[in-house]
Formats: C-alpha cells, sequence, structure tokens
C-alpha cells in the first residue's frame, strides 16, 4: 500500500441492546446504531457494515481492518446463560470455587451472600494425580478416573469444561493429558485448561479463570466464527480483531479460544 492509498477501518460495540459500527476512510467517519441481534450478533455487526459501506461507495473488500468490542461475553456471565459447565480439579480440591479467598466487597460481614458459582457442586469432579511447586509429579494421573468423570460429563450433558490441577501452571503435562482423554471420550466438547486461560500461581484465582472462560466459550466461539464466515463471504479479506479487557488487541482465534480475555473489554 502506498501513501496515497487510504485505509479503510471498521469498528463495532455489540452490547447487550444496541450495536454501534463506524466507518472511517478518508479522514471520515460514518456511524450506524442497530439493535443488538441477540440470537445471532453477528448479524446486526454485518448488517451495520453493509450500510456503512453502502453510503460510503465501498465494499467489503475495500475494509483494511475490524476492530470490535463487546459486552457478550460479561453479559453472559452476569445473566447466567452461559454453557452448561464442569469442573476437574485435584483429587481433594473440589470447593476451591467455594472457598475463594477473602476477599469481598464487605470484608467484615460474616453473613454476606456470595454470588453463586458458575458450576454448582455436584458438576465439580476430582481425579487422583498431584505435581509439587517445582512442577515435579508427586502422584501420577490416574487416567481411568479422568475416563470416568469423562463419562459422567456426557451423561450429565455438559457442554464445556474447565480442567484445573494444582501447580499446573509449573508443569501442565496433566491438564494437557486430561484434557486428551475428554476429547476422546467428548470430541464435541469445549475443553479449557487452566495452564493455557492464566497460567499463575493461587488455585482460586486459576480455577475460576478457568472456570469463568469455560462458561463463555461455546457461546463466544460459535458467534465470532459465525461473524467471520459472513465478513469472508462478503468480500472482506483482512484481519479481525478483538478488544480485550487489558485494552489491548486479541486475534479471532486466540478470542475463540480465550474469550475471558474479553470480559469487561
Amino acid at each position: 500500500m502506498n501513501e496515497t492509498e487510504t485505509v479503510v477501518r471498521l469498528a463495532a460495540d455489540i452490547g447487550g441492546t444496541f450495536t454501534d459500527v463506524v466507518l472511517e476512510a478518508g479522514g471520515k467517519q460514518v456511524t450506524a446504531k442497530l439493535l443488538t441481534t441477540s440470537d445471532a450478533p453477528e448479524i446486526a455487526v454485518a448488517d451495520g457494515a453493509r450500510q456503512l459501506l453502502d453510503r460510503s461507495g465501498l465494499a467489503f473488500s475495500d475494509i483494511g481492518v475490524v476492530l470490535l468490542g463487546t459486552t457478550l461475553a460479561t453479559n453472559s456471565i452476569i445473566e447466567r446463560k452461559g454453557a452448561r459447565t464442569a469442573l476437574i480439579a485435584t483429587e481433594g480440591f473440589r470447593d476451591v470455587l467455594d472457598i475463594a479467598d477473602e476477599s469481598r466487597f464487605d470484608q467484615y460481614d460474616i453473613f454476606i451472600e456470595k454470588p453463586s458459582t458458575l458450576v454448582r457442586r455436584s458438576l465439580r469432579f476430582t481425579v487422583p494425580e498431584r505435581l509439587d511447586v517445582e512442577g515435579k509429579i508427586r502422584l501420577a494421573l490416574d487416567e481411568n478416573a479422568v475416563r470416568s468423570v469423562a463419562q459422567e460429563l456426557k451423561r450429565n450433558e455438559i457442554e464445556s469444561v474447565a480442567i484445573a490441577f494444582m501447580h499446573s501452571y509449573v508443569n501442565d503435562v496433566h491438564e494437557v493429558r486430561a484434557g486428551e482423554i475428554v476429547r476422546e471420550v467428548c470430541p464435541d466438547i469445549a475443553i479449557t485448561l487452566s495452564s493455557e486461560v492464566c497460567p499463575e500461581a493461587r488455585e482460586y484465582e486459576r480455577t475460576s479463570t478457568a472456570v469463568a472462560n469455560a462458561y463463555v466459550q461455546p457461546m463466544m466461539a460459535g458467534y465470532l466464527g459465525r461473524l467471520s464466515e459472513r465478513f469472508v463471504s462478503a468480500g472482506y479479506q483482512g484481519d479481525i480483531h478483538l478488544m480485550t479487557s487489558a485494552g489491548t488487541l486479541a486475534s479471532l482465534e486466540t478470542a475463540r479460544r480465550h474469550p475471558v480475555r474479553l470480559v469487561e473489554s
């Protein structure tokens, strides 16, 4: 592209009620506001983009870059409209989500009622395995136990599962293997490994982040996949980037695999 060519940029903000779309070309901006199509949010984005391109005498193939911001992941958690999710944890750590830590909005209220967890206790499973703080294997992963749990996932019609083992941020070998076994038994289930999503110390933070990712992943992956297909079929040839909660940009594929990064984006 030479210096005289105009970069055409399209940005959209997909909210629970409205979808706002902005097209910038030649130093000028045109905007559109549409009702969010809740069952298929990609429709409002594509329709808004087409309206602005028609008004500007441009085509999808003229767009150089697409940037998206969305509250869909946030809303899904707040409204408890995510996937039917389960958790697989190290034996003895079934209740990490309930125990949590001392952080609370009213530190000294001993009668405080915490929000319900994204995974109820009956859908939290454990398997024997243990790594130490240096990532050394102290107890090998019980693969038969993982297969048994995977059968339970199938019986409970689980759509998405988070796997969070002790000290997996140092060594992910057990989480990776457990994920492979679950995939063999339940090929259609969405799998989140805590060692991929949040490879950091502190069990509650890592486990809750993995669970949140698993909770919204099927919905967000489906939506972003359909959005990409619509834009490509309309002639768009560039990349689609998503605004993250850190104020940075993530690729479409990263956002599909780790949608928790879009919460509060």
